[in-house]
C-alpha cells in the first residue's frame, strides 16, 4: 500500500526559532531511506504505510527527548497501484500549466 504523507512536527516550548529541532527530524527522514521532499512548512514522504508511520514515530520520539510540548500535523493520501507520486503530482500540474512551477 503506497502512501503519500505530508507532516510537520514542531516543538511548542522552544521559542520562535525551532530549525535545529526540525533539522534533527529531517536527518532521521533522510537516514530512513524513504523517498521524501522537504518543503517550507512540512515534509512529504512516500512509501508503505507502516514505513512512513515508523518515520513519523521516530521523529516524534526524537523530539520528545528534550521537548515537553510538540505539535504534529499530518495528512495522507493512499492511491492503489500508484507510485512516485511525490514528484508525479507536481509534474502533472506542470504539464497542465505548460511550464515548471517555482521551486
Amino acid at each position: 500500500m503506497s502512501v503519500l504523507l505530508e507532516f510537520s512536527i514542531t516543538p511548542l516550548d522552544k521559542g520562535e526559532s525551532v530549525g535545529k529541532y526540525v533539522a534533527r527530524s529531517i536527518d532521521l527522514v533522510d537516514k530512513s531511506g524513504i523517498d521524501y521532499q522537504l518543503g517550507p512548512m512540512g515534509t512529504s514522504i512516500e512509501g508503505e504505510w507502516d514505513d512512513v508511520m515508523a518515520v513519523v514515530k521516530k521523529c516524534f520520539d526524537e523530539m520528545k527527548r528534550d521537548c515537553r510540548r510538540i505539535s504534529v500535523a499530518m495528512k495522507a493520501d493512499y492511491r492503489e497501484g500508484a507510485s512516485n507520486r511525490i514528484r508525479g503530482k507536481v509534474e502533472s500540474v506542470e504539464k497542465r500549466l505548460g511550464h515548471p512551477v517555482k521551486k
